[in-house]
């Protein structure tokens, strides 16, 4: 891991250094700009010299290209990359394309470099990403390995691009993994250094933004940075919701994708015509806000809402690029607005541009959840140690405000629109894949709507049902009898008990439920009535019930199967001999052949879990020596050949059913 961990750093450093470039060669080449690296040279002042029409068509250009990239080349580089590497953590085990890293690195490049409103950070997390689980899957290593190596892909992504090794582990370990143990820390820290080393050998050792040295000038100014991290959290709140809202729409609209992120592109060239600091990563208006160049009160909160908007344009209309850089740029804004404030009133309190660094910091931690992260980024971009106490408050208090108010962070939220509810870099929503008919029982008891009290009573007190269901000669479904609800005319019982119908007891308002259901959308209805069963329709007709019981059941069992699974892989040696059955309470592990009639199918296309019951977790292919290779987890495209063995989970007699097929 120590070895391989190195290679991507190297790797990653190298893919950092080649995206920088290759952003700034394409904004040399759009903007028809002398050299970039020019040290007296600036972007945003070449920018207010160019004619109108030019500012507005490159953007648009630059859009219907990215369109074409991300629509025809890989459809998961679309947006900001981050959520996308949760995903792929939390749910594929860190398996990512390796087609990611070219097209993302295109697509998110011409964003940039045609004025697209977005960040760099993004971008090189996906792409470090990647690499890393690219030599993963190449070396054919297991789940829990695989997500270490996604990890020190995004590390040194994050590292080299901002010359801060601590900073880029930290958010590897924060964001992506969520997990500080130390047998995936360490690999990530190296990886980490190794790209930092990388990035400085051809960019050269210095800090992102070159300030002053602030420092706090009195104790008090502790209040000024509390609202500060207040104000942070808000404006989180409000960037948060409206790239997602952005986002949410921009998949709605029925265009033809090219199209939609050419008419982004044609709104970020009209905006730029008032503001063109709000176009590309920002650095510069940044740097201005740090120093206090940018001193306008006005013109500061036209910058915060500008770069919202825009911000919501990029992404939602279909483009690729980070979410980290425009944070900064809000935070430095926002930090430089308070900051003038404070100095209007009490003059002798610290510059501008100490807030504004604070700000970058809070609405950093704020919109990512990562206060840890946004408090050392801060520190090595700057290599100012002094301000760090305010540092510390406003991202504390900042990222209090936004998980009290909002819950999700900018990442998360997209992941929990796509069912996917993370933590440890865990997905928790096991049971969103599960159907009703997994767990539906086919034996309900009924009673037809003209039976009387009497009868209904009797059967309850004789079962162990606590409910019974009206259902006509035809099946067809009428309402639930509670026990419950029957207590209330228990009492009177004997004058009524041949008096009341089914019919008339039936709560027709029960909740119901039909097969193709998911096991989670089942556990929301009962959590959200206090029930412990559902009926189970097929259109009017009632086909079962599901029990909490056993929804809470095949939850335990799904929990425990993803645990056992990311110890599997690396536990089970390569062998040429089928390995012993494991029972686990009522269910077994165990390696069988894949059966003549499963032979030539996908994992998808075999559905052993919908015929038999039984869960895949491994596979192992046969070499061409007869020997067997190490277990690994396939995908649901894996076609698998006779010879293959699969080690799988479910009751004994479904795994035996299998064989036999």
């Amino acid at each position: 891991m120590v070895l391989v961990a190195s290679l991507i750093g190297l790797l990653g450093g190298y893919a950092a250094v080649g995206f920088r470039v290759l952003i700034q060669y394409l904004q040399q080449l759009m903007w028809r700009s002398p050299e970039l690296s020019s040290e007296h040279f600036s972007l945003l002042e070449w920018l207010y010299t160019l004619p109108w029409y030019w500012l507005v068509l490159v953007p648009t250009a630059g859009g219907f290209l990215v369109g074409l990239l991300v629509y025809y080349g890989a459809p998961e580089a679309k947006g900001h990359g981050v959520p996308e590497v949760m995903q792929a953590v939390a749910v594929a085990h860190g398996r990512i394309r390796a087609r990611v890293v070219a097209i993302k690195a295109l697509a998110s490049s011409i964003c940039i470099a045609s004025g697209g409103s977005v960040g760099r950070e993004g971008p090189i997390v996906q792409i470090g990403s990647a690499i890393g689980s690219s030599c993963g899957q190449f070396l054919g290593l297991g789940p829990r390995r695989m997500r270490t190596l996604v990890g020190c892909g995004a590390a040194a992504g994050i590292a080299a691009t901002f010359n801060a090794p601590v900073a880029g582990a930290l958010f590897a370990v924060e964001v992506i993994l969520g997990d500080f143990g130390v047998p995936q820390f360490s690999p990530i820290v190296i990886s980490s250094v190794v790209a930092t080393v990388v990035s400085r050998h051809f960019l050269g050792d210095f800090p992102a933004f070159e300030i002053p040295h602030y420092s706090m000038h009195h104790p008090a100014e502790l209040l000024a940075y509390g609202v500060l991290g207040l104000l942070a959290g808000l404006v989180a709140i409000v960037f948060t919701r409206s790239v997602h809202s952005a986002e949410g729409l921009g998949e709605r609209l029925r265009i033809y994708p090219p199209f939609k992120t050419m008419i982004g592109g044609l709104l970020i060239g009209l905006i730029a015509l008032r503001v063109p600091e709000i176009m590309g990563v920002g650095y510069e208006a940044m740097n201005q806000a740090l120093v206090g160049e940018n001193s306008g009160l006005g013109l500061l909160m036209l910058l915060i809402v500008a770069k919202i908007i825009a911000v919501s344009i990029t992404l939602g209309s279909g483009g690729s690029g980070g979410i980290f850089a425009p944070s900064l740029f809000l935070g430095a804004m926002l930090g430089g607005a308070v900051g003038v404030g404070v100095q209007h009133f009490f003059p002798d309190s610290a510059p501008a541009g100490a807030y504004a660094l604070v700000g970058m910091g809070a609405l950093v931690a704020s919109t990512t959840h990562a206060p840890i992260t946004a408090i050392m980024i801060l520190f090595e971009l700057t290599t100012d140690y002094k301000i760090i106490l305010p540092l510390m408050i406003s991202s504390i208090i900042g990222t209090l405000v936004m998980t009290r108010l909002h819950g999700d962070s900018i990442y998360s939220i997209k992941l929990r629109g796509r069912g996917i509810k993370i933590r440890r870099g865990q997905d928790l929503n096991l049971l969103r894949n599960i159907k009703v008919r997994e767990v539906l029982r086919e034996d309900p008891l009924t009673v037809l709507p003209n039976e009387r009290l009497s009868g209904m009573l009797r059967r309850l007190y004789r079962g162990s049902e606590t409910s019974l269901y009206v259902v006509d000669e035809d099946g067809v479904y009428h309402g639930v009898v509670a026990l419950n609800a029957l207590r209330p005319i228990l009492e009177d019982a004997a004058s009524l008990s041949n008096l009341l119908l089914a019919s008339d007891t039936a709560n027709v308002d029960w909740p119901t439920v039909t097969a193709n259901e998911t096991l989670d959308q089942v556990l929301k209805i009962l959590d959200a009535g206090y029930r412990d069963v559902l009926p189970v329709l097929d259109g009017e007709r009632l086909i079962g019930v599901v029990h909490l019981e056993d929804v809470l059941e095949r939850y335990r069992m799904e929990l425990f199967k993803n645990q056992m699974v990311e110890g599997l892989a690396e536990s089970m040696p390569a062998s040429d001999h089928r390995q012993d059955r494991h029972r686990v309470g009522n269910f077994l592990m165990a390696e069988v052949d894949v059966p003549p009639t499963l032979a030539g199918r996908t994992i998808a296309e075999m559905a052993v879990r919908q015929r038999y019951g039984v869960n895949v977790l491994l596979v192992r292919t046969e070499g061409v020596k007869g020997e067997f290779s190490s277990p690994h987890q396939p995908d649901a495209d894996y076609r698998a050949s006779i010879g293959d063995r699969l080690v799988v989970f479910g009751p004994e007699a479904s795994i035996d059913r299998m064989q036999d097929s």
